[in-house]
């Protein structure tokens, strides 16, 4: 029997396995959420504190993305879900402990919160990244929806739970659970037996792997679009999330049962939106189908802001879901398809730096307006405020797939060998390498020579270059240099592998213009200080005579 469209992706047992284990895990995170946020209402009941609450939630995945990121890209990205696992579980614990103890305060349900965050943020870039090597590239997009689904199922039931064991046991019953729940995600993690690729090469430096992912993305048009188009949605989207709670309990006058079950139908639109997604993705673009996703939550929100009845506010709820699930698989989904594997869970961290920023930004602004104006007022700011940067960020396109490497794709422009006696120190070697390469232009080319040294630019910078420049002589027009550095002589080492198709093709094209009077070189940056570093030749060692020029 086959699957539908929208489960193709679980056809991938460890897919499968996985996205279970997270779906209870997700359970439980949704216990832990309403639990925080209907305590906050009766430890400080105040807009600001309520909403701090969704902010001490989200800001660790703004201050931790990009370092979280790097280090799922640099380490063994099982064994460091593992670890971000184990730190989120004694938070839990921890938690737990403290309200059956009676120790709970606000600034603790805020701290433990934030600790919980911080597992998250590790969690994020890592989780998202290893999805790709758990399904085929044509499943990517739905897989991504698979896990809004999921989320979005347990979000559903998860509130309306949450609310039943508050009622039943109060918040240490709901922070219990979840605490549990993490244990089947340890569990799967622990029995993946995930394939492992060596390059050859050292692991990555820290420092250096965030400034590869940062050089990446500031050249990588695509996931910059895709990161416009989620602040976007997000800004105003933050909102009904921060506001909710309160709003439920001052502006409706109903309890944590009510409040679950208007969060739950906002998951049911989640889990709508992603079913749907596979046929609506075969009739809009991407583009279109972020404008759509935020036109519903508008609606919904809108809806909410002038809700006097709960079924109103839960519809409201229902339709903000609706274009929150699409949305967001959507927008990730285009900034995935644009990051090769070497640097997707640190592209996909600044992604979601740009997503949970503005999520805490808006938290933190929405809050603070609804104190001042009143709920109502700021949920209708928030709806007008969602419209005009949908239509704004419409001009932010997100249909670009940048294709992935082919090993047997040629690589022009390849430089002489290096000097046997320099080949034991360079990997050692403490200096920058400066690559260059020669190219001969008639005038009637240059505006064409330039054009594609634009493109060239992108492909230097995103491979990992840490300066690049083209020159012209002076004293002979058709006569042009392109030079560009990378940090050592192991960063230059990985650049060809980081090209991907279209990066290559680019280069293809550039090859047409090289001279065959000089071929490409590189040096290396020595300080005439150092009589350690790589101008120190061992002893005996004579230098090889050049080819000048080379």
């Amino acid at each position: 029997m086959s699957l539908p469209a929208a489960l193709v992706p679980l056809r991938n047992p460890t897919f499968r396995y996985l996205w279970l284990g997270s779906v209870i895990a997700w359970l439980g995170t949704w216990l832990q959420n309403t639990g925080a946020g209907w305590l906050m209402t009766s430890l400080a009941p105040h807009p600001l504190m309520v909403s701090m609450v969704q902010a001490a939630t989200i800001m660790p995945v703004f201050l931790l993305a990009l370092p979280g990121g790097a280090m799922a890209d640099i380490m063994d990205r099982r064994m460091f879900l593992i670890g971000a696992q184990i730190w989120t579980l004694g938070a839990a614990s921890l938690l737990a402990v403290l309200m059956l103890t009676g120790g709970m305060t606000a600034p603790m349900l805020l701290g433990l919160t934030f600790a919980i965050g911080i597992g998250s943020a590790l969690t994020a870039p890592a989780w998202s990244a290893i999805v790709p090597e758990l399904v085929p590239r044509n499943d990517l997009v739905q897989a991504i929806a698979l896990n809004g689904i999921g989320f979005n199922l347990t979000r559903a039931i998860g509130p309306a739970i949450a609310g039943f064991l508050i009622v039943l046991g109060g918040s240490s019953l709901a922070f219990s659970l979840y605490a549990l729940s993490i244990l089947p995600v340890i569990a799967v993690l622990v029995m993946w037996r995930r394939s492992q690729r060596f390059t050859g090469l050292p692991r990555e430096h820290f420092l250096s792997a965030m400034r590869a992912g940062m050089r990446f993305v500031r050249h990588t048009p695509a996931v910059q679009s895709a990161m416009a188009r989620t602040i976007a949605y997000s800004l105003p989207a933050a909102a009904p999330w921060a506001m909710l709670p309160l709003y439920v309990r001052q502006e409706l006058g109903l309890g944590a049962g009510w409040f679950g079950l208007i969060l739950g139908l906002m998951g049911i639109g989640g889990v709508t939106s992603g079913m749907l997604l596979p046929m609506i993705r075969g009739r809009f673009s991407r583009g279109a189908t972020v404008l759509l996703c935020s036109a519903l939550s508008v609606t919904g929100t809108l809806i909410l802001a002038f809700s006097p009845h709960w079924s109103t506010a839960a519809f409201g709820m229902f339709l903000f879901g609706l274009g929150w699930t699409a949305a967001y698989a959507t927008m990730q989904a285009a900034a995935q398809l644009a990051c090769p594997p070497w640097v997707r869970a640190r592209s996909l961290s600044i992604y979601q730096l740009a997503q949970n920023g503005a999520l805490t930004l808006g938290s933190f602004a929405w809050g603070l307006l609804g104190g001042i104006i009143g709920m109502r007022p700021a949920l209708i700011a928030a709806a007008l405020t969602g419209a005009v940067l949908a239509l704004g960020a419409r001009y932010f396109r997100i249909e670009a797939v940048v294709s992935m490497p082919l090993p047997e794709a040629p690589i022009p422009a390849r430089p002489e060998a290096p000097a046997a006696e320099l080949v034991p120190l360079l990997r050692n070697a403490r200096g920058r390498v400066m690559e260059t390469v020669h190219y001969r232009v008639q005038p009637s080319e240059r505006v064409a020579f330039l054009e594609v040294m634009a493109e060239v630019r992108r492909v230097r910078r995103r491979s990992g270059a840490a300066f690049w420049q083209v020159y012209e002589n002076v004293a002979h027009p058709e006569a042009w240099l392109e030079i560009w550095s990378m940090e050592s002589w192991v960063d230059h080492l990985r650049e060809v592998a980081r090209l991907s198709e279209d990066d290559r093709a680019v280069l293809t094209r550039a090859a047409v213009y090289q001279t065959d009077a000089r071929r490409p070189a590189r040096y290396l940056a020595v300080d005439p200080r150092d009589d350690e570093g790589i101008g120190a030749l061992p002893p005996g060692a004579q230098v090889a005579p050049r080819v000048p020029g080379g």
